[in-house]
């Protein structure tokens, strides 16, 4: 198996003209999957099948190795079977029918409606910063935005007349997304009550402002929702974009449609949206296994 390998990096050398740095990167990771093989008794790449393959990825992602890390390390085992093929080495390309890991995406942590409630409560509204965090947690569950799209909301954006914001999202592609009462609500308290003493004599083309009026930056964003978090006792892990993973999971499981929830988020491609399908699974069968008489 490691003379094949030499075959092909030379293959990839002389015929393809990759730089070295390229081909081993490729070597290295075929190493890996030639070190699973012989460990299962394997000794000769056409004893290998496609299960191989399947066993030797799902074994890199039990051990922790990223999505990306294991999509790589299996285009290298397609070209080289591929290769092996084409050159009449092997008979079958074990690879032709595996998807890549690419689908095989993490179900992001949302947070419970309770947990939702208890932590946008945190703020004190007696506070001119408490009013200004509690229009930050309201705006960010209201619409789903990435913290980096809430950072940089302007003023202009923000309609709550009709309870509409215009956000600008990857790619630079506007999007625009309802407020509900409740974010209006705390968005005009904001407004009224904590920006201009953050501001003073100055001037922002942005929503969120520091207490020096300056642009909020998204480190500022994430302290306050780990902070109120803690606050709240909530023992899920805290990341950036749970506000935003729990809007579209309590969407979803309230009956909204996939690509009306996919528009709001803004996302480019709907099985990036479809992820979150999975967490109603898991919901259901956590119901069933809870409820029924014969789980």
């Amino acid at each position: 198996m490691r003379e094949l390998i030499d075959t092909f990096m030379n293959y990839l050398s002389v015929e393809k003209g990759l730089a070295g740095n390229t081909i081993s990167s490729y070597r290295r990771d075929l190493n890996f999957y030639v070190d699973f093989l012989e460990k299962n008794r394997i000794s000769a790449l056409s004893q290998s099948s496609k299960n191989d393959v399947i066993n030797f990825m799902l074994s890199q992602k039990d051990a922790g190795i990223a999505a990306n890390s294991v999509s790589r390390r299996l285009t290298a085992i397609r070209v080289f079977y591929r290769f092996l093929a084409r050159e009449k080495i092997l008979k079958t390309d074990p690879t032709s029918l595996i998807d890549s890991p690419k689908l095989w995406k993490k179900i992001p942590e949302a947070l419970s409606l309770a947990e939702i409630e208890s932590l946008i409560s945190q703020p004190n509204l007696r506070d001119i910063q408490g009013i200004r965090d509690r229009a930050i947690l309201e705006t960010m569950y209201a619409t789903g935005m990435r913290v980096s799209e809430a950072v940089n909301l302007k003023l202009d954006g923000v309609n709550l007349d009709i309870g509409f914001i215009r956000c600008i999202g990857k790619g630079n592609k506007e999007r625009i997304i309802p407020l509900g009462k409740k974010a209006i609500e705390s968005i005009k308290r904001y407004l009224e009550n904590s920006r201009p003493k953050f501001l003073k004599s100055k001037t922002s083309p942005f929503l969120f402002v520091s207490r020096l009026g300056a642009k909020i930056s998204r480190q500022s964003f994430w302290k306050l929702i780990k902070k109120y978090a803690s606050s709240a006792g909530i023992k899920k892990p805290i990341k950036p974009h749970i506000l935003r993973h729990s809007f579209a999971t309590h969407l979803l499981e309230r009956g909204a449609d996939l690509r009306s929830v996919q528009e709001m988020l803004g996302h480019s491609n709907i099985s990036t949206t479809q992820i979150y399908t999975h967490i109603n699974k898991d919901r259901l069968k956590s119901i069933h296994r809870s409820f029924h008489p014969r789980p």
